[in-house]
């Protein structure tokens, strides 16, 4: 994984859309027969801004919070599968799901599942370490908690990156300082108690000041669908950027279309004007191509997520173990030159366990931790025979120091390091994280002289 363009902090739901055709009523109720056709899942919420910025090819990172529930898994595999690089936070109760009932293209029903918000849990410190960096960060907000955790708003208030924040009615006001705030319409009346009297621009501007001096934000931009936005900065004059087109289609997700790409234009230098007229172009774009189902019907797989190896694979087999009752075992590392004090390690995790998932550091992240001379073999090369031993379930590829990020999705039951880590040495990075869902960190023993380290030193002398 390489830095992100963009981190995006919210809350995460699982869309379904339940595609059929209506030609009769039910004989026992007076409602329609749906007759489907076909089904689709995708990450709603903050889960879809992050699949749409990274539809455009940008790196996105996604701080959630993801239930342990069959669809908080589903939700890390369309995400990972994406490319984008999730952070959860664990979330108590269900995964909060959307299910839309459609025929011809209306939607008939929507379905919502999960029950009321509860507070996420703790946030893992390379998350909060990633706000605090970001280049550019994006709150979408979907009233459910994840916009007031104090420790993310904490790491948001230390955070130098310009952010956008597209808010809820029932959720938190913004951090203070926060660059764009872009609420639509609707959502400007009812966060300001303004009744709406006078035209969209009237109201706008009233409700937009208003917002902007309460919420001590640098500007706040209302949108208001095929008529465009209406920019309330720090001037008595708003700037009204109209649609270049009209257009007729599927609005959903307009409106996280428009924060992503406000945010990322802020991500590339843009101003506060230029970032909304870019986020206006780029919605109305959205729409008119067909939106969400349009937006993210291009397949990102490729030949490196067959097999075992890959975040999505690893994470469907964790989750099918954990649901017959098995126990998720995981180890990490560099695996340069593969030795017999790696098979040992490996096999004696696998024993601990009914699958064993090896995380296994990038390129980048081996020359960060090694040096310019390593690794001597590419992250697909040692993917591949990691994957090709009997006793490795799974391979999953990371570009930090530590796997922290991962394991925050992956949660294994038990996490198991080398013996370098016994007898007092070092203490495990990753053993405080661990605890959280209440895995167990085990260390096994090394083969006594068995390194790549070693080996290679030995190569380069000769074998002397």
């Amino acid at each position: 994984m390489k830095d992100p363009d963009l981190v995006i902090i919210g809350d995460t739901l699982l869309d379904r859309d339940v595609e059929g055709a209506v030609s009769r009523i039910a004989p026992d109720a007076p409602a329609p027969v749906l007759d489907e056709s076909s089904a689709r899942e995708r990450p709603g919420g903050a889960g879809l801004a992050a699949m749409l910025a990274a539809a455009d090819g940008r790196e996105v990172a996604l701080v959630t919070a993801i239930a342990t529930d069959a669809a908080g898994v589903r939700l890390t595999e369309l995400l990972t599968a994406a490319g984008v690089q999730v952070y959860a936070l664990p979330l108590p109760g269900s995964t909060p799901e959307k299910v839309r009932l459609r025929a011809s293209g209306q939607v008939l029903l929507r379905l919502d599942r999960g029950g009321e918000p509860q507070a996420p849990g703790d946030a893992p410190a390379a998350a909060l370490e990633l706000i605090r960096s970001a280049p550019a960060v994006l709150v979408s907000d979907y009233g459910r908690g994840m916009a007031r955790h104090p420790e993310i708003r904490a790491a948001l208030a230390e955070s130098k990156a310009p952010l956008v924040w597209d808010p809820h009615p029932n959720g938190p006001v913004p951090v203070p300082d926060a660059r764009l705030v872009t609420p639509n319409l609707a959502e400007v009346c009812k966060l300001s108690g303004d009744a709406g009297g006078g035209s969209a621009l009237t109201v706008a501007q009233r409700a937009g000041h208003q917002l902007r001096q309460r919420w001590r934000a640098a500007a706040v931009v209302v949108t208001c669908g095929g008529d465009g936005a209406i920019l309330c900065h720090s001037g008595s004059t708003p700037l009204a950027v109209a649609a270049p087109a009209t257009v007729d289609g599927d609005t959903c997700g307009a409106g996280d279309r428009f924060a992503t790409a406000a945010a990322l234009a802020l991500a590339d230098g843009a101003l506060v004007s230029e970032a909304v007229q870019t986020a206006v172009e780029e919605a109305t774009a959205y729409v008119a191509a067909g939106g969400v189902t349009a937006a993210l019907s291009v397949d990102k797989s490729d030949a490196a997520s067959a097999g075992r190896i890959g975040a999505e694979q690893a994470g469907r087999l964790a989750a099918e173990v954990k649901a017959r009752g098995g126990t998720v075992v995981a180890t990490g590392g560099c695996f340069d030159l593969l030795h017999i004090g790696h098979l040992a390690t490996l096999r004696a995790a696998r024993a601990l366990g009914d699958c064993l998932i090896v995380c296994l550091n990038s390129d980048s992240s081996v020359r960060d931790l090694k040096g310019p001379g390593r690794p001597l073999n590419n992250e697909t090369d040692r993917g591949r025979l990691l994957a090709a031993l009997d006793c490795v379930d799974a391979v999953v590829i990371f570009d930090e120091p530590t796997p922290e990020a991962v394991l925050t999705w992956l949660r294994p039951d038990v996490w198991v390091k080398g013996g370098d880590y016994a007898d007092g040495g070092p203490d495990l990075p990753e053993a405080e994280l661990v605890k959280h869902w209440g895995g167990q960190t085990v260390i096994v023993p090394y083969v006594d002289g068995r390194s790549t380290t070693r080996t290679i030193a030995a190569a380069r002398s000769g074998g002397k």
